[in-house]
């Protein structure tokens, strides 16, 4: 298989994209930090949509993409309803979630939609007919209460895989760090078995500090960071994060 690459760039190779949420509440704000991160040494913005307070309105979210649509250049740009069972800020009813994927799909800006597979019904139906509109599809599943064991998080990213998505996501809470040390084996085996599959890991928290610098060695192949506001516990600042990815990826070259 062709490896995933979206606007030139190859997903799963080399070193970590780094991905930046943005989590404003309104248009206004939403638009700015966009423009901002735009103009960024960000790799990928994400749209985190749960906590954009006009979330019922597609009026409103339809004039942000027309807003945005043109700053994007080069930049991915990852829309993601995070509901609250996952760790969220809002929940919907899957009718409505279906609105606002599709919503994402129809833009002409969106390059990855973020579904969170297990809450789905009929998740290979979804993740089929939103690239059939054109967009990736990332299938996530947050944990964020602790880390399953090696056994269930391996199963967990298998089951993802299956369903078609483009990328699976696994993000889970570490309890110690062992918890943290079978993250990234798990990650380090799915990619060696799966490598036409983009794996994303992560062990949240400052305890998981680690997996989120190492993925170029275990195979995770986007990280998030930060601008101003973090999405999830334990995510560096956007800057920081850059300058310790550069320098691992730099002593992976040095034979």
């Amino acid at each position: 298989m062709k490896p995933l690459e979206i606007k030139h760039r190859v997903i799963g190779r080399g070193e970590p994209l780094i991905c930046v949420p943005v989590v404003e509440q309104d248009a206004q704000s939403v638009i700015r930090e966009i423009t901002y991160l735009s103009q960024s040494t960000a790799d990928m913005i994400e749209w985190r949509v749960d906590a954009f307070r006009d979330f019922t309105d597609y009026n409103s979210i339809r004039s942000v993409f027309e807003a945005v649509a043109p700053l994007l250049g080069e930049k991915l740009f990852l829309y993601t309803f995070r509901t609250a069972h996952q760790g969220g800020m809002a929940q919907v009813k899957a009718e409505q979630l279906d609105d606002l994927h599709d919503l994402a799909a129809e833009s002409g800006c969106v390059d990855l939609v973020d579904l969170e597979f297990f809450e789905e019904d009929r998740p290979l139906h979804k993740i089929k007919r939103l690239r059939e509109m054109g967009v990736s599809v990332i299938a996530s599943h947050h944990d964020f209460e602790q880390t399953p064991s090696p056994e269930v998080m391996k199963m967990l990213l298998e089951k993802m895989c299956a369903g078609g998505a483009d990328i699976v996501k696994l993000a889970v809470m570490p309890q110690n760090y062992k918890d943290v040390l079978n993250l990234l084996d798990v990650t380090a085996q799915f990619r060696e078995e799966n490598p036409d599959t983009p794996v994303i890991t992560m062990s949240m928290g400052s305890l998981g500090g680690i997996s989120r610098i190492s993925g170029e060695t275990f195979g995770s192949c986007v990280t998030f960071g930060a601008h101003e506001k973090p999405s999830a516990p334990g995510q560096f600042a956007m800057k920081e994060l850059r300058q310790m990815l550069d320098t691992i990826h730099a002593s992976s070259q040095i034979q």
